[in-house]
């Protein structure tokens, strides 16, 4: 897709703002989510059928959804029944988290075994949003004679995007997912990640013609450069229990107008051509907002296809 595409995280959004942001000219709302944290927030599907419920335009996904942690044939049905809710608007971002050891504890999921069963439910979450009736057998997953219906609107169900950030996470792009969709990366990253998935892809003769590049961001802009960083990095540092002063231009966007335009044209000039923000303050999130929609995403320019 040579049109460039943006949205938001909105999971924790009220009905208000989800309403306002619908009203932007954007593509897209996300919605991530945790079964056991260490931040307190909502699990995922709950808070993608509330975001299903509050929108009636735009594209909903997950970003992410924690594959590994979910038993196949239960994700399977409550995403069909997601996208039917919402006339075939649904896309699903999965990945494989691992920083919060206990929500694997408490879903009895082995931590080691999160790829691999990742890898494996991909592929049977397709052939379960067939509507026909499933037998597999494999190594994590197994079932017999097993019929979810109906099916979802979009044929062959919706798009599953892979999140990540290492080389097995674009292994799995490359060979089993409809996009990538990175986070934490700079842009020079996100342009060897392309080029990666591109070569993996090659060596299986997949055709990537409809693959999606979608870029998770976060993002601060503010007419004042240094309120702009200091937000960001405060925001990160309480997310993520670390300092982030040090590696802030290395993971996010952040500074002047202008210097954002700048910023996210090189994600563009990589290869991204779905852009998805989550506003990296505790402060003035609609402002960022603002900002990012009237006057920066109107600068950015896609390169002419080569």
């Amino acid at each position: 897709m040579s049109r460039l595409q943006v949205g938001f995280m909105a999971g924790g959004s009220s009905r208000s703002e989800v309403e306002a942001l619908e009203g932007e000219p954007i593509d897209s709302l996300w919605v991530g989510g945790h079964v056991a944290s260490r931040n307190p927030g909502p699990e995922a599907i709950a808070s993608l059928v509330r975001l299903a419920t509050l929108t009636e335009r735009v594209r909903v996904g997950t970003s992410v959804l924690l594959l590994p942690l979910y038993p196949p044939a239960i994700v399977a049905k409550q995403l069909a029944d997601v996208d039917r809710m919402t006339g075939g608007r649904l896309t699903v971002g999965v990945g494989i988290g691992g920083e919060y050891l206990q929500e694997f504890r408490a879903c009895q999921v082995p931590v080691s075994e999160r790829g691999r069963r990742t890898d494996e439910a991909i592929p049977l979450l397709r052939l379960l949003w067939s509507a026909e009736e499933v037998t597999h057998a494999g190594r994590f997953y197994s079932m017999e004679d097993v019929r979810i219906h109906p099916a979802p609107t979009q044929p062959g169900g919706p798009p599953v995007a892979v999140a990540g950030r290492q080389m097995p996470a674009m292994r799995r792009a490359a060979l089993l997912g409809d996009g990538w969709m990175p986070y934490l990366y700079s842009a020079r990253r996100y342009a060897n990640s392309v080029e990666t998935i591109r070569e993996l892809a090659r060596e299986t003769d997949r055709d990537l013609g409809r693959f999606e590049w979608f870029a998770f961001l976060f993002v601060n802009v503010n007419p004042d450069r240094d309120t702009a960083r200091n937000e960001a990095a405060a925001f990160l540092g309480g997310n993520y229990n670390q300092d982030f002063n040090a590696m802030l231009d290395n993971v996010a966007v952040v500074g002047t107008p202008e210097e954002a335009t700048q910023k996210l044209q090189a994600f563009v000039d990589a290869g991204a051509r779905h852009l998805i923000f989550l506003p990296a303050t505790r402060s003035d999130r609609a402002t960022v907002v603002e900002r990012l929609v009237h006057e920066v995403v109107p600068a950015l320019v896609v390169p002419a296809a080569g």
